[in-house]
Protein backbone atom coordinates (compact mmCIF):
# COMPACT_ATOMS: atom_id res chain seq x y z
CA UNK A 1 0.00 0.00 0.00
CA UNK A 2 2.84 2.32 0.91
CA UNK A 3 4.59 1.49 -2.36
CA UNK A 4 1.46 2.29 -4.36
CA UNK A 5 1.16 5.66 -2.63
CA UNK A 6 4.74 6.55 -3.52
CA UNK A 7 4.16 5.67 -7.17
CA UNK A 8 0.97 7.76 -7.26
CA UNK A 9 2.80 10.78 -5.82
CA UNK A 10 5.58 10.46 -8.37
CA UNK A 11 3.10 10.25 -11.24
CA UNK A 12 1.23 13.33 -10.01
CA UNK A 13 4.50 15.21 -9.67
CA UNK A 14 5.44 14.38 -13.28
CA UNK A 15 2.01 15.51 -14.51
CA UNK A 16 2.18 18.79 -12.61
CA UNK A 17 5.72 19.44 -13.78
CA UNK A 18 4.83 18.73 -17.43
CA UNK A 19 1.88 21.13 -17.29
CA UNK A 20 4.02 24.04 -16.14
CA UNK A 21 3.89 27.19 -18.27
CA UNK A 22 7.64 27.64 -17.91
CA UNK A 23 9.40 26.52 -21.12
CA UNK A 24 12.72 25.06 -20.07
CA UNK A 25 13.62 23.60 -23.43
CA UNK A 26 12.57 25.25 -26.72
CA UNK A 27 12.75 21.94 -28.49
CA UNK A 28 13.47 21.57 -32.19
CA UNK A 29 11.48 22.92 -35.17
CA UNK A 30 11.72 21.00 -38.40
CA UNK A 31 11.31 24.06 -40.67
CA UNK A 32 11.73 27.22 -38.59
CA UNK A 33 11.38 29.55 -41.60
CA UNK A 34 7.92 28.11 -42.26
CA UNK A 35 6.87 28.13 -38.60
CA UNK A 36 8.19 31.60 -37.79
CA UNK A 37 7.97 33.79 -40.86
CA UNK A 38 9.99 36.98 -40.89
CA UNK A 39 7.90 40.11 -40.92
CA UNK A 40 8.67 42.37 -43.86
CA UNK A 41 7.22 45.75 -44.76
CA UNK A 42 6.15 46.35 -48.33
CA UNK A 43 8.54 49.20 -49.15
CA UNK A 44 11.34 48.27 -46.75
CA UNK A 45 14.84 48.02 -48.25
CA UNK A 46 15.90 44.53 -49.26
CA UNK A 47 19.66 45.00 -48.82
CA UNK A 48 19.60 43.35 -45.40
CA UNK A 49 17.83 40.31 -46.86
CA UNK A 50 20.47 39.81 -49.52
CA UNK A 51 23.22 39.94 -46.90
CA UNK A 52 21.46 37.08 -45.14
CA UNK A 53 21.35 35.04 -48.33
CA UNK A 54 17.65 35.69 -48.92
CA UNK A 55 16.87 36.54 -52.55
CA UNK A 56 13.65 38.53 -52.87
CA UNK A 57 12.82 40.83 -55.82
CA UNK A 58 9.23 41.81 -54.93
CA UNK A 59 7.98 40.30 -58.20
CA UNK A 60 5.26 37.66 -58.33
CA UNK A 61 6.07 34.19 -59.56
CA UNK A 62 6.08 33.92 -63.35
CA UNK A 63 2.65 32.93 -64.63
CA UNK A 64 0.81 34.34 -61.60
CA UNK A 65 -2.67 35.63 -62.52
CA UNK A 66 -4.73 37.81 -60.22
CA UNK A 67 -8.10 36.41 -59.27
CA UNK A 68 -10.81 37.60 -61.66
CA UNK A 69 -8.24 38.83 -64.21
CA UNK A 70 -8.01 37.89 -67.87
CA UNK A 71 -5.29 35.57 -69.11
CA UNK A 72 -2.05 37.37 -69.98
CA UNK A 73 -1.16 38.40 -73.51
CA UNK A 74 -0.05 35.27 -75.42
CA UNK A 75 2.83 36.99 -77.23
CA UNK A 76 6.11 38.02 -75.62
CA UNK A 77 7.95 41.24 -76.34
CA UNK A 78 10.12 41.18 -79.44
CA UNK A 79 13.85 41.36 -79.07
CA UNK A 80 15.62 44.48 -80.30
CA UNK A 81 15.46 44.64 -84.08
CA UNK A 82 12.80 41.96 -84.32
CA UNK A 83 9.10 42.47 -85.07
CA UNK A 84 7.75 38.92 -85.43
CA UNK A 85 5.41 39.07 -82.43
CA UNK A 86 4.41 42.65 -83.19
CA UNK A 87 3.20 41.53 -86.62
CA UNK A 88 1.63 38.37 -85.15
CA UNK A 89 -0.33 40.49 -82.66
CA UNK A 90 -2.55 41.63 -85.53
CA UNK A 91 -4.34 38.30 -85.23
CA UNK A 92 -5.19 38.71 -81.53
CA UNK A 93 -8.75 39.88 -80.91
CA UNK A 94 -10.16 41.74 -77.95
CA UNK A 95 -11.41 39.14 -75.43
CA UNK A 96 -13.80 41.61 -73.83
CA UNK A 97 -17.33 41.87 -75.22
CA UNK A 98 -18.78 45.25 -76.18
CA UNK A 99 -18.78 47.63 -73.21
CA UNK A 100 -21.99 48.97 -71.72
CA UNK A 101 -22.45 52.64 -70.83
CA UNK A 102 -20.96 52.30 -67.33
CA UNK A 103 -17.95 50.33 -68.53
CA UNK A 104 -17.37 52.75 -71.41
CA UNK A 105 -17.37 55.64 -68.95
CA UNK A 106 -14.72 53.87 -66.89
CA UNK A 107 -12.71 53.15 -70.05
CA UNK A 108 -12.87 56.85 -70.92
CA UNK A 109 -11.59 57.75 -67.44
CA UNK A 110 -8.70 55.30 -67.78
CA UNK A 111 -7.81 56.77 -71.16
CA UNK A 112 -7.87 60.35 -69.92
CA UNK A 113 -5.72 59.52 -66.87
CA UNK A 114 -3.12 57.42 -68.66
CA UNK A 115 -3.23 58.31 -72.38
CA UNK A 116 -4.86 61.72 -72.76
CA UNK A 117 -1.81 63.60 -71.49
CA UNK A 118 -0.02 62.68 -74.73
CA UNK A 119 -2.69 61.67 -77.25
CA UNK A 120 -5.16 64.36 -76.18
CA UNK A 121 -8.71 64.19 -74.93
CA UNK A 122 -9.93 64.20 -78.54
CA UNK A 123 -7.38 61.50 -79.55
CA UNK A 124 -5.85 64.03 -81.93
CA UNK A 125 -2.28 63.68 -80.63
CA UNK A 126 -2.33 67.13 -79.06
CA UNK A 127 -2.21 66.44 -75.34
CA UNK A 128 -0.74 68.81 -72.72
CA UNK A 129 2.74 67.31 -73.08
CA UNK A 130 2.83 68.29 -76.76
CA UNK A 131 0.41 71.23 -76.83
CA UNK A 132 0.84 72.07 -80.50
CA UNK A 133 4.64 71.91 -80.21
CA UNK A 134 4.76 74.28 -77.25
CA UNK A 135 4.75 71.60 -74.57
CA UNK A 136 7.68 69.89 -72.86
CA UNK A 137 7.69 67.12 -75.51
CA UNK A 138 8.82 68.20 -78.97
CA UNK A 139 7.83 64.95 -80.70
CA UNK A 140 4.17 64.84 -81.69
CA UNK A 141 2.30 61.83 -80.29
CA UNK A 142 0.32 59.58 -82.59
CA UNK A 143 -3.03 60.87 -83.82
CA UNK A 144 -5.40 58.04 -83.01
CA UNK A 145 -8.21 59.57 -85.06
CA UNK A 146 -8.02 60.81 -88.63
CA UNK A 147 -4.93 58.73 -89.34
CA UNK A 148 -5.45 55.59 -91.38
CA UNK A 149 -2.40 53.93 -89.81
CA UNK A 150 -4.08 53.87 -86.41
CA UNK A 151 -7.74 53.71 -87.35
CA UNK A 152 -7.01 50.53 -89.30
CA UNK A 153 -4.63 49.11 -86.68
CA UNK A 154 -6.02 45.84 -85.23
CA UNK A 155 -6.87 45.73 -81.55
CA UNK A 156 -4.22 43.10 -80.82
CA UNK A 157 -1.47 45.29 -82.24
CA UNK A 158 -2.68 48.22 -80.16
CA UNK A 159 -2.63 46.02 -77.08
CA UNK A 160 0.94 44.95 -77.89
CA UNK A 161 2.03 48.59 -78.07
CA UNK A 162 0.32 49.51 -74.81
CA UNK A 163 1.70 46.44 -73.04
CA UNK A 164 5.32 46.57 -74.18
CA UNK A 165 5.65 50.13 -75.44
CA UNK A 166 6.34 51.32 -78.96
CA UNK A 167 8.64 54.06 -80.20
CA UNK A 168 8.90 56.76 -77.53
CA UNK A 169 5.86 55.44 -75.65
CA UNK A 170 6.72 53.25 -72.69
CA UNK A 171 4.89 50.23 -71.36
CA UNK A 172 1.66 50.70 -69.42
CA UNK A 173 1.49 47.13 -68.13
CA UNK A 174 2.29 48.28 -64.58
CA UNK A 175 -0.29 51.09 -64.61
CA UNK A 176 -3.18 49.24 -66.22
CA UNK A 177 -4.29 45.66 -65.72
CA UNK A 178 -4.93 43.38 -68.68
CA UNK A 179 -8.67 44.04 -68.46
CA UNK A 180 -8.18 47.80 -68.22
CA UNK A 181 -5.92 47.87 -71.27
CA UNK A 182 -8.50 46.03 -73.35
CA UNK A 183 -11.17 48.44 -72.07
CA UNK A 184 -9.09 51.43 -73.18
CA UNK A 185 -8.70 49.89 -76.63
CA UNK A 186 -12.46 49.42 -76.81
CA UNK A 187 -12.81 53.13 -76.04
CA UNK A 188 -10.25 54.16 -78.67
CA UNK A 189 -11.94 52.05 -81.33
CA UNK A 190 -15.32 53.55 -80.47
CA UNK A 191 -13.89 57.05 -80.94
CA UNK A 192 -12.12 56.15 -84.14
CA UNK A 193 -15.47 55.19 -85.63
CA UNK A 194 -16.91 58.59 -84.68
CA UNK A 195 -20.40 57.36 -85.48
CA UNK A 196 -19.31 56.49 -89.02
CA UNK A 197 -19.13 52.79 -88.24
CA UNK A 198 -22.88 52.65 -87.72
CA UNK A 199 -23.42 54.67 -90.87
CA UNK A 200 -21.06 52.38 -92.75
CA UNK A 201 -22.91 49.38 -91.41
CA UNK A 202 -26.21 50.91 -92.47
CA UNK A 203 -24.92 51.85 -95.94
CA UNK A 204 -24.54 48.27 -97.20
CA UNK A 205 -28.01 47.48 -95.89
CA UNK A 206 -29.44 50.46 -97.78
CA UNK A 207 -27.52 49.50 -100.89
CA UNK A 208 -28.80 45.99 -100.54
CA UNK A 209 -32.33 47.31 -100.25
CA UNK A 210 -31.85 49.42 -103.36
CA UNK A 211 -30.41 46.47 -105.23
CA UNK A 212 -33.32 44.35 -104.17
CA UNK A 213 -35.71 47.07 -105.22
CA UNK A 214 -33.92 47.40 -108.52
CA UNK A 215 -33.96 43.70 -109.07
CA UNK A 216 -37.64 43.43 -108.17
CA UNK A 217 -38.90 45.44 -111.14
CA UNK A 218 -36.48 43.57 -113.36
CA UNK A 219 -37.75 40.30 -112.01
CA UNK A 220 -41.28 41.53 -112.39
CA UNK A 221 -40.57 42.67 -115.92
CA UNK A 222 -38.74 39.54 -116.91
CA UNK A 223 -41.83 37.41 -117.03
CA UNK A 224 -43.55 40.08 -119.09
CA UNK A 225 -40.74 40.05 -121.61
CA UNK A 226 -40.76 36.29 -121.57
CA UNK A 227 -44.51 36.30 -122.08
CA UNK A 228 -44.13 38.76 -124.91
CA UNK A 229 -41.44 36.63 -126.51
CA UNK A 230 -43.59 33.59 -126.01
CA UNK A 231 -46.54 35.42 -127.47
CA UNK A 232 -44.40 36.57 -130.36
CA UNK A 233 -42.77 33.25 -131.03
CA UNK A 234 -45.16 30.57 -129.90
CA UNK A 235 -48.51 32.03 -130.87
CA UNK A 236 -47.55 32.69 -134.48
CA UNK A 237 -46.33 29.10 -134.62
CA UNK A 238 -49.69 28.00 -133.29
CA UNK A 239 -51.34 30.27 -135.82
CA UNK A 240 -49.30 28.69 -138.61
CA UNK A 241 -50.34 25.24 -137.41
CA UNK A 242 -53.93 26.34 -137.45
CA UNK A 243 -53.54 27.58 -140.99
CA UNK A 244 -52.04 24.26 -141.99
CA UNK A 245 -55.03 22.55 -140.45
Amino acid sequence: MKKLSIISVLVMAVIVWSCSDVRRDPGHVYMPDMAYSRAYETYAPIDTLEKQGIHYNRLPVAGTIKRGELLPFPLAKDKTGDSVNYVASRGVTNPLPALDAVQMKEAERLYLVNCGICHGTALDGNGPLYNGGNGPFSAAPAKLTGNAKYTSMPEGQMFYSVTYGKGQMGSYASQLSTTQRWMVIHYIKSKQGGGQQEAAAAAPATTGADTTAAKAPAAAGAPKNTSADAATGVKPAAADTTKKK
